[in-house]
C-alpha cells in the first residue's frame, strides 16, 4: 500500500516538474521578479525591446490604426501596426474610429475594448507580453460617465490630505475598472505664474504644501506608501512634469525655463523628491521645455 502511494506521488511530482519546465521562467509568478525580468530580456530581440518602448494613441494616430472604421478590434491591423508587441496603449476611453465612438467610450465599452486588445497581445505575439493602458485623471478619469471632482488647484486649496485620499482612491478605482493600469497624474508643478495656462492643474505654489497634498494623492492612487505590487482597484501614478514645466518664460506653455540651480533644488525639486521617497511614485514624466 505504502509502495503504491510512493509510486503515485513520484508520478504526480514528475508531471508537476514537467509542467514547470515547460513554463518559461518569466511567466512563472512564483519566481523572483528580477529573475523573471532577466529571463525575458534574454529571450527578446532588438525589435521586441524597441516595441516595449512604444505607446499607441489610437485617437491621435494619423496612420497605423489598430481598429477598423467602426472602432472594432482588427487583428490584421494590429499585426501590421505592432508585429513585435507593444508597450502601452494610451487613453482607450477616448474612443476610436468615427461616429459616436469618437465621442468616447462608456465604462463597460472601454473595459471590453481593453480586454480584447490585451487578449491579442498575450495570445498572438511571440512572447505574450501584456500591454499597459493609461488614462488621464487629474481630478477624475477623463472619460464618459466618470466622476468629475473639483480642479486640482481647488483640491489643493482644501489643505485636507484625508479628503484627497478619499477622492483619489475613488478615481483610481474608476480608472482601474475600465482597464487602466497607470494614470498621468498628479501634476506636481508649482503654480507660481498665474499667466501659465496650466496653473489650474497644479496643487498650489508652495513646495511643502504641494508635497503634502501630492504624497496623499499618490498613496491613494497606488494603494499605500512605497507599494511594491499595486493592489486591485489601484493604479500606477505618474509625476508631472519633472522638474520646471510650470516655470516657463512669460507664462507661455513649453517656453524655456530660466531657473538657477539653487532655486531648482530649494523650490522646484522638493515636491518631486517627497513624492518618490515618501509615497513611492512609480513613474515620472519629464517636462518638455528647455531649461537654461
Amino acid at each position: 500500500m505504502l509502495k503504491n502511494l510512493a509510486v503515485g506521488f513520484l508520478i504526480l511530482l514528475t508531471f508537476s516538474l514537467q509542467g514547470q519546465t515547460n513554463t518559461p521562467v518569466y511567466k512563472n509568478s512564483k519566481i523572483a521578479t528580477d529573475l523573471r525580468v532577466k529571463d525575458l530580456l534574454g529571450r527578446m530581440t532588438i525589435e521586441e525591446k524597441i516595441a516595449q518602448m512604444q505607446c499607441h494613441w489610437e485617437s491621435q494616430a494619423a496612420d497605423g490604426k489598430i481598429l477598423n472604421a467602426k472602432g472594432e478590434l482588427d487583428a490584421a491591423l494590429i499585426a501590421k501596426r505592432a508585429p513585435y508587441g507593444l508597450g502601452q496603449v494610451a487613453r482607450p476611453s477616448e474612443g476610436f474610429g468615427g461616429g459616436a465612438l469618437g465621442k468616447g467610450l462608456k465604462p463597460y465599452e472601454t473595459a471590453l475594448l481593453a480586454n480584447q486588445i490585451q487578449k491579442y497581445f498575450v495570445e498572438k505575439t511571440r512572447l505574450g507580453i501584456p500591454v499597459m493602458f493609461h488614462e488621464e485623471s487629474l481630478h477624475g478619469n477623463q472619460s464618459v460617465d466618470a466622476t468629475s471632482f473639483p480642479t486640482h488647484l481647488a483640491m489643493g486649496s482644501t489643505w485636507n490630505e484625508s479628503l484627497l485620499t478619499d477622492v483619489y482612491t475613488k478615481i483610481a478605482e474608476e480608472c482601474r475598472l475600465r482597464g487602466a493600469h497607470q494614470v498621468l497624474a498628479p501634476v506636481v508643478d508649482l503654480g507660481r505664474d498665474p499667466r501659465w495656462g496650466r496653473t489650474e492643474e497644479t496643487l498650489g505654489e508652495d513646495p511643502y504644501h504641494v508635497s503634502r497634498m501630492a504624497v496623499a494623492e499618490i498613496r491613494a492612487y497606488q494603494g499605500g506608501a512605497n507599494i511594491e505590487n499595486i493592489p486591485a482597484r489601484h493604479v500606477v501614478s505618474t509625476l508631472k512634469h519633472f522638474g520646471v514645466h510650470g516655470a516657463s518664460e512669460g507664462g507661455l506653455n513649453i517656453a524655456p525655463s530660466f531657473v538657477d540651480e539653487r532655486t531648482l533644488r530649494e523650490v522646484y525639486f522638493p515636491s518631486f523628491e517627497a513624492c518618490i521617497k515618501q509615497a513611492g511614485a512609480k513613474s515620472i514624466m519629464p517636462c518638455y521645455n528647455e531649461l537654461s
